[in-house]
């Protein structure tokens, strides 16, 4: 009996080895490969538990999440042949387990290389057709559209799917912004020039409006003016008319001193005139009635 339980432990413990060896779990956050001798065997596994043959298979697991990769700057040429620091990354996944093992060797850092080998040559290609304001501003979002058309269809060869490429920073050298400086200031001082002769003409239209509506109003205040002023002398006449028909003797009197007024109303006003003629004849007491 003694002899025997030994060997019953030895068999359990194989039993278990082999137990161990024949059974595999699969996360679903993974993607599983199984391998006899070095070939491809299966690699649709579903999330759970399965059997291999021990010392027969072998199973690799890769990460079914999406992965993030980044390239530092890099130089890219316009349509110009005008060079661009380009700063982005690549959101990825792998979705055909046999492609990407086929293609890389299940090697995480051959698929990153010629992944991003891909994408330069996708973005490289497209900045090629443009020139920098079209890349910087007024085309980015269809450029990225076309390069991305672009990297996935190539990145389906290496068993991955291109989720995002993102442009962190584009970065002008030298050259480029300097000519990029020099035509913002040109486009200003053109839009400033503008500007200006805009103000001149409106302004210009200002006085005008405001000469002409003077000129109105000078017309308008003369017309009145005239107006009163011959309302006046109308009046004036004819209260002249009624006093003279009234009193013929008074109003010539009342004239007379008018014009006495008139004639001798300055200091350095001097007159030769008859002391006996019509002119003063309302001086003279004797003529006086």
């Amino acid at each position: 009996m003694n002899i025997f339980k030994p060997v019953f432990v030895l068999i359990i413990a194989v039993f278990l080895l082999v137990a161990s060896q024949s059974l595999f779990t699969v996360d679903e956050r993974e993607l599983a490969i199984k391998f006899r001798f070095g070939e491809i065997v299966g690699s649709d596994f579903t999330p759970g538990l399965h059997f291999k043959f021990p010392f027969v298979n072998n199973v690799e697991k890769y990460p079914k999440r999406i992965l993030t990769l980044s390239n530092p700057q890099e130089l890219f040429l316009t349509f110009e042949k005008k060079n661009l620091y380009v700063d982005f990354f690549v959101k990825w996944r792998i979705v055909n387990i046999d492609n990407y093992y086929n293609a890389t060797r299940g090697d995480e850092l051959v698929a990153k290389q010629r992944l991003l080998e891909q994408v330069k040559d996708g973005i490289r290609s497209e900045f090629a057709k443009r020139t920098v304001p079209e890349v910087v501003t007024a085309e980015r979002r269809e450029l990225m559209a076309d390069m991305m058309r672009g990297v996935r269809e190539n990145a389906k060869t290496l068993g991955i799917e291109v989720v995002d490429v993102r442009v962190k920073r584009i970065e002008f050298s030298e050259d480029v912004s300097d000519s990029v400086f020099r035509r913002m200031r040109q486009e200003r001082a053109r839009v400033a020039s503008e500007l200006r002769a805009e103000g001149a003409e409106a302004a210009e239209q200002i006085r005008a409006d405001a000469e002409r509506k003077r000129t109105v109003l000078l017309a308008e205040a003369y017309r009145d003016a005239e107006i009163t002023r011959g309302s006046g002398d109308a009046q004036a006449s004819e209260i002249y008319a009624a006093a003279y028909t009234k009193n013929p003797e008074f109003y010539a009197f009342y004239r007379s001193i008018s014009a006495y007024r008139r004639s001798l109303g300055s200091a350095g006003d001097l007159l030769v005139i008859a002391p006996d003629g019509e002119f003063f004849r309302y001086l003279n007491n004797s003529t006086v009635k």
